[in-house]
């Protein structure tokens, strides 16, 4: 049922994403016929490109190509981009799961011990967290770690890219790296990819901090003010039975919605942690496909995202229905 109420959401990002990238400022055709380029050229370059169609001939040229499972050619790079996004993708993703469970090991129980200490320097050090979290950009938070940690003590490899170029990637097998490097049985190679993630993971972390953080201590504030909690602590159960067999419990559910939420911003919007630390994926791919005005890659970037979100919606209502069994796919 989900499944087939995805349907109409993915085509209408096709149809969305093939429009606004028409729409871009800049022809591509004379962009990558260069500078000195003739009329003549670029008639032909645009030819090529299939840009002189009539819009629906160009939308209907492109869904046939996406029937055959091909997303076209980046201009830019000169690769598929199927291609493109199948290499970069798996690094997008390693860094922001990564993020994620730093984050939520921090926040969450954060949130906790904030909504059982209201008013306790525990409190106190939540709402800074959040406030920073949500006031320092994440350039200037990676370029500080990469000032302190690089440059003043060294303690941390140099920021460019997912792997040092002395050591030599694992094969690729899930292109995650340190999954890769474990399965290559390469303990080396797989501690010299952490160090490298660890720097912008944590950048990344300092930000999604804040909106889990601060949604854990509302939601364990409100469930500790119910009156099932007021029943239980009355029947005479412990307090760590209360607290994290009913009053956790019941908070779950919106602290997962606002992982969702953050885990789906933090994907399509890294692009600047990933200029900073040279880190190849998928964001500062699409920044650089819209640059260039390449549509295909355009895209395939928002046909990607779109369908990430998909499963990312099951994924959530998966988790729901394991918190509260009474949640099923039916009452969606």
């Amino acid at each position: 049922m989900r499944l087939a109420q995805a349907i109409p959401v993915v085509l209408g990002v096709v149809l969305v994403s093939f429009l606004l990238t028409r729409a871009l400022p800049g022809d591509p055709a004379a962009y990558f016929a260069g500078d000195a380029a003739t009329p003549e050229s670029i008639a032909a370059t645009r030819a090529k490109l299939g840009l002189d169609k009539s819009m629906p001939e160009q939308f209907l040229r492109y869904c046939g190509d996406l029937l055959r499972g091909d997303l076209g050619q980046s201009l830019s790079t000169g690769q598929p981009v199927l291609d493109e996004l199948t290499r970069r993708l798996p690094a997008s993703l390693e860094l922001t799961l990564t993020a994620l469970l730093i984050s939520c090991g921090i926040a969450v129980p954060l949130g906790v011990l904030a909504a059982t200490r209201p008013g306790s320097w525990v409190d106190h050090l939540c709402r800074v967290l959040v406030t920073a979290g949500v006031s320092l950009p994440t350039f200037f938070t990676g370029v500080v770690l990469i000032y302190v940690f690089y440059y003043l003590t060294g303690w941390a490899p140099s920021p460019l890219g997912r792997l040092d170029f002395i050591y030599i990637e694992p094969p690729t097998v899930t292109g995650f790296l340190l999954i890769d490097a474990a399965l290559d049985g390469d303990g080396e190679t797989w501690a010299a990819a952490l160090r490298q993630l660890i720097l912008p993971a944590l950048t990344l972390a300092l930000f999604t901090m804040a909106p889990i953080a601060r949604m854990t201590r509302a939601a364990m504030l409100s469930a500790l003010s119910s009156d099932f909690i007021r029943t239980a602590r009355a029947a005479g159960l412990t307090s760590r039975k209360v607290l994290f067999a009913y009053a956790f419990r019941n908070a779950l559910l919106p602290v997962v919605t606002t992982l969702g939420m953050v885990f789906s911003f933090t994907l399509g919007a890294n692009v600047l942690v990933e200029k900073v630390f040279a880190w190849p994926g998928i964001g500062s791919f699409a920044v650089e496909a819209l640059v260039a005005s390449d549509y295909a890659a355009v895209q395939g970037f928002v046909l990607c995202m779109a369908l990430l979100f998909v499963a990312l919606n099951l994924v959530i209502d998966m988790a729901y229905s394991l918190i509260d069994p009474r949640i099923g796919f039916d009452s969606k």
